[in-house]
Formats: C-alpha cells, structure tokens, sequence
C-alpha cells in the first residue's frame, strides 16, 4: 500500500512494491502482431505531409515559435507547434507527444539543445480537433475501438510517423538525430511508434500509458483505461483489438535507447503497466522511478527537475 494520503476508492500503488513492478510479465504477442505494424508503417511512409508553416505572433528569447499543419493518414490535417533555435547550428530533431489532456502550447522547458522540436496534435484532439472524434478522452479512446484495423489510437500512432516525415522534410540534415519524448497517452503512443520507425535513434516515455492491455482490463483508473473497462464490461471482449495496440509488447521490439519514467502511484495510468512497458524493452534501457504520476505529492517539483536533467543526459549524444 503506499504512504500517499488520498481519496480514491481504490490503491493506485495498485499493493505493488518497485520489486514487483519489475517481475510484471509480458502479455501474449499474437503471431501477426509485427505485420500488423509494419504494413501500417509502409502506408505512412507513402504519405505526402503537404506542410504548411507559418511564424506564430509569440515571441521566445531563444525559439523562433511557428505553427504547422501536415496531412497524416486517412486524411486527417495534424496540427501543432515547431520551436526551431534563433541561434547555433542545427544538430538533432525532436516529435513530443502530449497526454491525454492535449495540449495548447509547446513546451519551452525542454532540456536539450541545438534541437528543432515538433509538437503535435494528435488527430481529434486540440489543434487537430475534427468532425466525428471526440476530444474527449472517455470517447477518443473508444473510437472505432471494435475495428482493429481502424481503431484511432493506430492513427495517433500515424501522426508520429507522418510528423518524423515532414520534420525531415523542413530539416533533411537532421536525419540520423531524431528523437522523440512522450508523457502518459504520448509515452504509450510513443512506445507503438517508435518500435517500427529506423528514423527515430532515441526516445523517452514518461509514465506510459496502454502497457499490458489484458492486465489494465481488470484495474480501476480514473483513466481512459476506466472508459475502456466499462466498455468490455458491456460490450464484450476488445482484446481483439488491444492485442495489437500494447505499448509493451510493441516495446519487445524497440532496440534503440529508451529512457522511461515510471510511477509507483498513478490514479491515471495504472504503474503495472507502465513498468511492463519498461520490462518489455529488449534494447539499452534506462528507469526513472517517479513517487506517482498524475496527482501532486510533496517534492513533486523537485522529482520533475531531477528528470528533466536525467533527459538532457540521456539525450545529449542524439
């Protein structure tokens, strides 16, 4: 149980230890999973970005801001942000997904230089908000969530690859140094992307979400998972879908370095599947152990500048 005070009607240390987050097994990979993903990654890679860049009115000591737009798969228009360094030599490029909040901004605190940065949107969610997807993250993460082969979270996952595309597009000499940072649904995201991607060289997932589908069937969040849970519970089986969208199993066949930051405690997403994203990593990996994510806990402060630091090390030889 953890020392954590809170009101929830469930423990969402979930009665584990960090010794037993590390033993959480992987779950069954179907034979077909890495056709599954690859033909999906064929078809983006056939994608025209059709980009459309232009300066933002905000101003940055040290970032010329500008929005972008591309086209990703299925025709869905992604939009976003790029941060691209008044000053210095271009030497690596970087996509940061958001969490399921979405996102209205870029980020100005990443730690790590000499860096192009592409912020964006997944598809149905703040500038890539649409006709037909819910914002909502209760009713995003159920779309299409009874057709494996049309099921939006494989679209979100597009958007990276499609985004790698056009941020090499704009900057060709970057490839080579591409990374990418992705924090709850964008850790998770992150994980199924960056599998099947040779472009992307590093890559850090904060508090991953979709880790071990079966396992988060049967655990209450506050989360999408929630959603989903309540869905299964009426519907029937979706692991005829989640099978393929696991962020662990899709970890198994990541062999670039990965740095992850797991919670002990996370009312959101539940820490047995983040750490099984974690455990599920075959090549050069890193742990992060955060006190909890999603929820505010003394030292939480301190807790964020430490692994900010640790990213701008671990990033520092893209």
């Amino acid at each position: 149980m953890s020392s954590l005070s809170h009101s929830y009607h469930f423990d969402p240390s979930y009665g584990h230890t960090l010794e037993s987050l590390l033993e959480v097994p992987l779950p069954n990979e179907p034979e077909d999973f890495q056709n599954f993903w690859l033909a999906r990654y064929q078809k983006a890679l056939n994608i025209h970005p059709q980009i459309a860049l232009s300066e933002n009115n905000a101003r940055h000591a040290h970032y010329q801001i500008s929005d972008i737009a591309y086209e990703s798969t299925d025709g869905f228009r992604i939009g976003g942000w790029m941060l691209i360094p008044k000053s210095g030599q271009l030497r690596k490029g970087m996509v940061v997904g958001h969490g399921y909040g979405g996102r209205d901004g870029p980020d100005f605190d990443m730690p790590i230089s000499d860096t192009v940065f592409l912020f964006p949107c997944f598809r149905g969610l703040s500038r890539s908000a649409c006709h037909g997807v819910s914002s909502n993250p209760a009713y995003h993460v159920l779309h299409d969530i009874d057709k494996p082969n049309r099921y939006l979270l494989g679209g979100c996952v597009e958007d990276i690859w499609v985004g790698v595309t056009a941020l090499l597009q704009l900057f060709p000499e970057l490839e080579g140094h591409i990374g990418y940072q992705g924090t709850s649904f964008g850790g998770g995201i992150g994980s199924m992307a960056v599998a099947w991607d040779p472009r992307i060289q590093l890559a850090a997932f904060n508090v991953p979400s979709f880790g071990h589908q079966a396992l988060r069937l049967g655990l209450a969040t506050t989360g999408s998972g929630a959603a989903v849970s309540m869905y299964h519970r009426r519907h029937g089986n979706v692991m005829d879908t989640l099978k393929y969208y696991d962020a662990a199993l899709s970890a198994r066949h990541i062999s670039i370095p990965v740095h992850v930051a797991a919670a002990l405690f996370d009312p959101v997403v539940a820490p047995p599947g983040q750490f099984a994203v974690y455990n599920g990593l075959s090549g050069p990996k890193q742990l992060f152990v955060a006190t909890a994510g999603h929820f505010d806990f003394p030292g939480r402060e301190e807790q964020e500048s430490k692994l900010l630091n640790e990213l701008k090390t671990f990033f520092d030889p893209l």
